[in-house]
């Protein structure tokens, strides 16, 4: 912070050198001594208001310095200008005289850009004085360097403000910021370049009044609309100081403050991490969880589940490694087993766990009397963070899995509505989505005696085979096709229901159901014959085939299905397979060109039913890709 200080003063004090120098240069002035005179008068003022800035900016606890640096450079520049123009009056010889030529005009032009400098002090003098300032202790004047873009004038008053002022103003131009951040992408650049995240981080931090947090919790979110911007509060170390608040703070401010991890986590995978290494599934987990658990149980559950998991992720994530997808041909039915992870603690979870439990214990009993609505605002924000969280991170869904949050999420979808059941949903398709692609995570969650993993099943087929809306159904199906390679054989419900989905009056929810079908009956998975026996005996074909004969996106996932089946349908007529020939030979000859990945495939299906449809029973084998 000194070092910081003694910069100031050091780009504060050439202006004022310049100023002295351009007042020896009036005094030895021999021609236009008028002008040089007025001249001496302007430099005067400046030179009065540059050393009160001095006295400001050093007395300041703290100070916002990006327009006292682009003010006093314009203000040099002036003052050098003054000071060439001046030292032409001094006494000179005739051919000096001759060659540089000093006119009326080259006066009136340095008058205006001194006035120019004059205004841009006295509006800067304003940052430091609230009772001079306007409306509610900001200024809203403008500075003439600003003139021809108002807006940075104005987003240098409320970054002063919400840096220097006292609380009541701090708060308004927090609201300023987040109403210009809301309206245009340049004005969001303009506030993270001129400095704006750190006052607000700080603004949210301090906890010095819920309407503080929210109104800069606000203006974060606002700005956070792209990765650049996500990543500029990120390098203000803001994510430990976002997690902290979140922890610790009233409901509806804890509300505001999920939101911003939420729009944060969409914008930039590199802040999911940040968040991973904060432990901030933990307190959106238990926020998310608040009424639905005895205190003392969701602190046992918490405890038996996530301590040594929350220890083992925090060590990946130190060594900045990921999980990596397993080969999708490796799964089997060791699936179902569950490994331990390992029993080292580490400290710094251990010491965030420790503490989790007594995080936001003060602000208990106003969440126990607060209004339905903010309970369900803020569980409807953490559901939202925990979706944007895992969505694409395996780590994040591990996280999810291994606290309480996947029993949370299923019993949320099953007793809410609209929005918060929505976000619950979404989650859940991502932790499926992540299981898909990492076979740890898929056998330690997603095993078939957890009481969790059956609790999401069951109500992502509820919502399957119960509600008629494809909004909802859609993710379910894709939910349960993402867990195809989990279910054991003996698993006989999941099947069922989606093959009568490929009937559905929605076309895409139709094609959503081929495609977590064929997850089951692909040869990456290891139960596939299985699978796919039960798919045709559930009479799948006839509604399989109407699928066929809709747009391109339903044809190519059917026909990618009625292949898988074609190739493992074993002995069974239930295929129908002259019929299926039929519409895999028209297929062959006038579709697949236009997609050549496909050709094997289908050539492999047609080979298979005619060995079968010719009588070559003893020849029969199964063409596995």
């Amino acid at each position: 912070m000194a070092s910081e200080e003694s910069r100031i003063e050091d780009e504060l004090s050439h202006p004022i050198l310049l100023a002295e120098r351009v007042q020896t240069a009036v005094d030895e002035a021999e021609s236009f001594k008028l002008e040089c005179s007025e001249v001496g008068k302007q430099v005067d003022r400046l030179s009065q208001k540059l050393r009160t800035v001095v006295r400001l900016a050093t007395a300041a606890p703290v100070l916002y310095e990006r327009p006292i640096r682009r003010i006093v450079a314009e203000v040099s520049k002036n003052l050098e200008r003054a000071l060439t123009l001046v030292r032409k009056c001094k006494r000179q010889s005739i051919l000096r005289r001759v060659v540089t030529i000093t006119s009326a005009a080259d006066f009136r032009k340095l008058f205006n850009f001194l006035e120019s400098a004059v205004g841009d002090m006295k509006w800067l003098l304003s940052l430091f004085d609230p009772d001079t300032a306007g409306n509610n202790g900001i200024e809203l004047s403008l500075a003439p360097i600003a003139s021809n873009d108002p807006i940075l004038s104005w987003v240098w008053s409320f970054i002063a403000t919400v840096q220097m002022g006292q609380l009541p103003h701090r708060i308004e131009a927090a609201n300023e910021l987040a109403s210009l951040a809301q309206d245009n992408d340049r004005n969001k650049k303009i506030i993270v370049d001129e400095g704006g995240v750190s006052p607000l981080l700080k603004l949210l931090k301090e906890g010095s009044s819920p309407d503080a947090q929210i109104a800069a919790a606000t203006a974060l979110y606002n700005l956070a609309g792209d990765q650049e911007k996500v990543k500029a509060i990120v390098n203000e170390v803001g994510v430990p100081i976002i997690v902290q608040v979140l922890g610790d703070s009233p409901m509806r401010v804890q509300s505001h403050v999920a939101t911003l991890v939420a729009r944060m986590a969409e914008h930039d995978s590199i802040s999911q991490e940040d968040f991973a290494r904060e432990n901030v599934i933990r307190p959106l987990v238990t926020l998310l969880s608040f009424e639905m658990f005895g205190e003392d149980q969701s602190n046992d559950q918490l405890g038996k589940q996530s301590i040594h998991s929350l220890i083992q992720i925090n060590r990946e994530i130190e060594k900045s490694t990921l999980a990596k997808p397993q080969s999708r041909g490796s799964s089997s039915s060791s699936d179902s087993m569950y490994r331990p992870h390992s029993n080292t603690y580490s400290s710094s979870s251990y010491s965030y766990y420790s503490e989790g439990s007594s995080r936001g214990g003060h602000h208990r009993k106003e969440r126990e009397n607060e209004k339905p609505h903010v309970k369900l605002q803020l569980k409807i924000s953490c559901a939202a963070a925990l979706w944007m969280l895992a969505r694409g991170s395996v780590l994040n869904g591990r996280r999810i899995t291994e606290t309480k949050g996947l029993l949370c999420l299923a019993k949320l979808v099953e007793k809410e509505q609209g929005e918060l059941q929505f976000n619950c949903l979404m989650t859940i398709m991502e932790i499926t989505a992540a299981a898909e692609s990492n076979a740890e995570l898929r056998r330690a969650a997603f095993k078939t005696n957890s009481p969790a993993a059956k609790a999401v099943v069951d109500q992502l087929l509820r919502l399957i085979k119960e509600v008629d809306s494809p909004i909802l159904q859609i993710p379910a199906v894709k939910s349960i096709g993402l867990l195809a390679r989990a279910f054991p054989a003996r698993e006989t419900r999941v099947i069922g229901p989606l093959v009568t989905q490929l009937s559905h009056k929605d076309l895409d929810m139709g094609t959503e159901a081929a495609i977590a079908l064929g997850k089951f009956a692909c040869p990456d998975n290891f139960l596939c014959m299985e699978h796919s026996k039960r798919i045709i005996e559930s009479n799948a074909i006839p509604p399989l085939m109407k699928l066929l004969r809709g747009n391109e996106h339903s044809w190519l996932h059917g026909l990618i299905l009625l292949c898988y089946l074609a190739l493992h349908s074993g002995n069974t007529n239930s295929l129908e397979p002259t019929r299926v020939l039929t519409v895999l030979e028209g297929a062959d000859r006038s579709a697949l060109p236009q997609h050549p990945e496909l050709r094997e495939l289908v050539s492999k299906a047609i080979y298979h039913l005619n060995l079968y449809h010719t009588g070559g029973h003893s020849q029969r084998m199964a063409f596995v890709p």
